[in-house]
């Protein structure tokens, strides 16, 4: 008999037709609407993997209320809405997606620096608004990318890859991490630093860390009081590192210049949320990894993960 799995997002025909060659499927099918929690622990009952997306809060409760899993495959590469303790006392993998979006991720966080230092989306809303009349000398002046100093909280692939990026805008890269990386300081020229130390001298600060209890609202009302007044920061790693209130505050009492965030608390963001108003910030809906490309990588990766796992094999990806 064939293992039975849930898949919790509508996705590929193609990536739906290799899983059901050895497994039989249900599958929630909706593309844009995630399965309600309820009928998620109902159907998570028999199943004996699941592959699911960060919509999806796989607590200690739904773990404990499936007693045939084995496999949980997340399509990301964080796994902060899974329960990974809960999961490794029942002896369940868990697997992520990494490696496969790195390149996408760090191509969408430079658009964002490069979107929010030049002002790119208050501008053009500015053109359309029929608000250019004429052109003065500091219409809408942004901040220079070229020659400035960039400063990453997190040195993993992906803020590897951004340092890469911004060695051709020949920037002074410094980096925090919780370990050093010393080949890399020689191979791309960047310099370590103390966090306190990059948030007073950079001029761009991107948040690349994962979402820990360590790393909760790791940048928050201290911290931004160090920055510079014309420092940017950039967050497409994970909603909740980022003290929202605090940037909010930091925005509109102008101790940075702007923000650019990919990620939020929740998600989605509350329209009425008020970092929303703020003309300084540029928002966009978590679509850090969102190529056609990527997205049928993870979504293959994600795939032979559920795969290996119901059949007892070891997956590529394990997290626990």
């Amino acid at each position: 008999m064939k293992p039975k799995v849930l898949i919790t997002r509508k996705l590929p025909e193609g990536i739906i037709k290799k899983i059901s060659e050895v497994c039989t499927v249900e599958l929630w099918d909706e593309e844009e609407t995630p399965i309600p929690q309820e009928e998620l622990a109902e159907k998570m009952i028999n199943v004996d993997g699941v592959l699911c997306l960060l919509t999806e809060n796989i607590d200690k409760k739904l773990i404990d209320g499936s007693p045939k899993l084995k496999v949980i495959s997340n399509m990301a590469v964080g796994y902060n809405n899974i329960d990974i303790e809960a999961a490794k006392k029942k002896g369940i993998i868990v697997t992520n997606t990494p490696d496969v979006l790195t390149e996408t991720t760090a191509d969408l966080t430079f658009a964002l620096l490069m979107a929010t230092s030049r002002r790119l989306i208050e501008a053009s809303t500015y053109l359309r608004n029929g608000e250019w009349k004429t052109w003065s000398p500091l219409q809408l002046a942004g901040q220079d990318i070229y020659n400035s100093t960039l400063g990453i909280i997190g040195m993993g692939r992906i803020g590897e890859a951004i340092a890469k990026r911004a060695l051709g805008f020949n920037m002074n890269i410094v980096y925090y991490n919780r370990s050093r990386k010393l080949d890399m300081e020689q191979s791309l020229n960047v310099q370590y630093s103390e966090l306190d130390d990059l948030l007073k001298e950079s001029d761009f600060i991107v948040v690349m860390t994962p979402y820990t209890p360590q790393t909760t609202n790791l940048i928050s009302e201290r911290e931004f009081k160090l920055m510079k007044k014309s420092a940017i920061l950039i967050n497409t790693s994970r909603g909740g590192i980022v003290d929202e209130k605090a940037l909010y505050d930091a925005l509109v009492n102008k101790e940075i210049y702007a923000a650019g965030l990919d990620v939020f608390e929740t998600e989605p963001i509350n329209l009425n949320n008020r970092l929303l108003t703020l003309p300084n910030l540029v928002a966009l809906p978590h679509i850090g990894s969102s190529s056609i490309n990527t997205r049928y990588k993870m979504a293959n990766l994600a795939a032979e993960n559920l795969i290996a796992g119901v059949l007892g094999n070891r997956p590529k990806h394990v997290v626990s």
